[in-house]
């Protein structure tokens, strides 16, 4: 069995309620209670796999609105002791996610996996300083949940999938452009796994 994972249900309206093979975890926004939210359902059952699915602001320029894979997770909003950005006083400052093979028949998808390192913070990014600052740490997408994920999903030893359907440019009016495009992103994210998993 497998786990679906999102911050919000708007993040999953495309999806039906029971997905064959998934059991679904919707773990409200930010990151501690993305860590609890999943900390508790993988110490409640054992899953093969954790499949992220939600929406990201896109501080690369050349990302378009699509689906990205998320190879690695950092943090925008910490600094340690000696004032650096993006360094945490106890955790590791980037999580790798490990590329996680979709299901059997999913060879077409495969092709098509684009990776990008993901910024997550506890504040919804719709600012251009704040994109710029993001830029410098190298990300190309930001988010308020993906390390955390990653972060837990690293401890439980389960293998990890982020899918990030790009929702916004994080600067203007970002929040507004978020809530009129998350069901168009929900639809992408659905056919993308879909595609990769055959259901």
């Amino acid at each position: 069995m497998k786990l679906l994972v999102a911050a919000l249900e708007s993040e999953l309206v495309a999806f039906p309620p029971v997905l064959p093979g998934f059991d679904r975890l919707v773990t409200g926004p930010g990151k501690l209670q993305a860590t609890f939210a999943l900390t508790r359902a993988l110490d409640a059952a054992r899953y093969e796999q954790i499949v992220v699915v939600g929406t990201a602001g896109a501080v690369d320029e050349r990302l378009d609105a699509a689906v990205y894979e998320v190879d690695a997770a950092i943090q925008h909003d910490v600094t340690d002791i000696d004032g650096i950005v993006g360094q945490h006083v106890s955790l590791p400052v980037r999580v790798e996610l490990v590329p996680v093979q979709a299901d059997a028949g999913a060879s077409q998808a495969e092709h098509a996996r684009e990776f990008v390192t993901i910024a997550t913070g506890d504040s919804f990014v719709d600012d251009s300083a704040a994109v710029a600052g993001i830029r410098l740490l190298g990300a190309g997408l930001v988010d308020m949940e993906t390390y955390a994920y990653a972060w837990v999903a690293e401890r439980f030893g389960v293998p990890i999938r982020v899918l990030k359907a790009v929702s916004d440019r994080a600067e203007d009016d970002a929040l507004t452009d978020w809530r009129t495009t998350v069901a168009a992103c929900s639809a992408q994210l659905r056919e993308r796994v879909r595609a990769d998993y055959g259901v």
